[in-house]
């Protein structure tokens, strides 16, 4: 039996970091009754993609199609699939996939599953390569598929990076208990810092503290509900100054050498910091006292489970939470991946295919 082809910006080697995917067409995933296929309309740009592209994490692997914050509309739905329907708006995040069967799956935390499938940059349990969403379809199997049916106040393009960005720091702070009586702090304020202060507020954390490098995006912070924005280059007592006055903190930095003995000093004895940011290498290293004369933790949290994201979604709905993106025409990818690593997101980018949009008048149904 013949394979399906689809076409999609595939990256061939490491250059395609900078900017230099090919469309062309690629082979996705055998087709299974439990699968459905999306007719991509919009896809979000995320850090992930360039770790991957320019091998980063691990020795990468092409060719290669990423993007794992993917919304369309299902075109193709397995008779296994319960659901969705032809023509509902779907979306996935960075998991497309798990065991199903063992105690983390069936207590919605499926995302530490040992058996965890990534969207792109690994096998489908079937043995075939999973590839992602800067493609015009995408073959995913069908317990990862959400049915964004219930969110109609989510436009499509500020929904598809809360499938990941969005949810990675979602995930953390609802776990840990972000909300009221709690001070809040984020390390970081980009793709996943503005994230971390739109939902710490919506959770309704007393206080929202954005720990940056300078003041350049202070106003942004303010207006997205942070209530402190500390600038370590501008303060040079900053860790003395704000130290144990913060009750959780979610570090976005995937800097080596970031200064992280100071970044747990923040917390207040019993506080939590959560690592998000993962560097091309080790952390760096703090003194052990440090948690220990504080009982202080640090953990860190894989994306979010299913459960999650439509608690995520349903919050963004209600309260009309939107993310601050910078679409591109996906026919733009590469420069799209140009403006990402000069830093000019500010603060998701987000590929839309047009095509996929005019077809059907879609996009005045989202």
């Amino acid at each position: 039996m013949a394979k399906d082809a689809f076409n999609g910006w595939v990256g061939k080697d490491i250059s395609a970091a900078d900017g230099n995917l090919v469309w062309e067409s690629f082979t996705p995933k055998t087709w299974e009754e439990t699968d459905v296929d999306i007719e991509v309309t919009h896809c979000g740009v995320c850090g992930s993609d360039l770790h991957v592209l320019k091998g980063g994490w691990h020795e990468p692997e092409f060719p290669n199609v990423v993007g794992h914050e993917i919304v369309g509309r299902a075109v193709r739905v397995g008779s296994q699939v319960t659901g969705i329907k032809v023509g509902d708006r779907v979306g996935v995040g960075a998991q497309s996939d798990s065991c199903l069967n063992c105690n983390l799956c069936k207590t919605d935390n499926e995302n530490y599953c040992n058996d965890f499938v990534l969207t792109y940059d690994t096998k489908h349990k079937n043995g075939d390569r999973t590839m992602g969403g800067y493609a015009d379809h995408a073959r995913i199997p069908g317990n990862f598929v959400i049915n964004l049916t219930p969110y109609p106040n989510v436009p499509s393009e500020v929904l598809a990076p809360m499938l990941c960005g969005g949810i990675a720091m979602f995930s953390p702070l609802r776990r840990y208990g972000a909300g009221p009586g709690k001070r809040v702090g984020i390390i970081g304020f980009g793709g996943l810092g503005h994230f971390g202060v739109m939902w710490a507020k919506a959770l309704g954390a007393d206080e929202v503290v954005v720990i940056s490098r300078s003041r350049f995006k202070g106003r942004d912070a303010f207006k997205l509900g942070a209530t402190k924005f500390i600038a370590t280059k501008d303060e040079p007592d900053w860790a003395t100054k704000y130290g144990r006055t913060i009750d959780l903190i979610i570090n976005t930095v995937d800097s080596a050498d970031m200064p992280l003995q100071e970044y747990l000093g923040l917390l207040v004895p019993m506080g939590t910091l959560v690592q998000i940011g993962i560097p091309d290498g080790n952390l760096p290293a703090f003194n052990p006292f440090t948690l220990v004369m504080t009982n202080r933790n640090i953990t860190g949290t894989c994306v979010g489970s299913r459960k999650e994201i439509r608690e995520m979604l349903q919050l963004a709905n209600d309260q009309d939470l939107k993310t601050w993106i910078n679409p591109f025409p996906m026919s733009q990818v590469n420069e799209a991946l140009k403006s990402f690593n000069r830093s000019e997101a500010q603060y998701r980018i987000v590929l839309v295919n047009e095509k996929n949009l005019r077809e059907d008048n879609f996009l005045s149904k989202l």
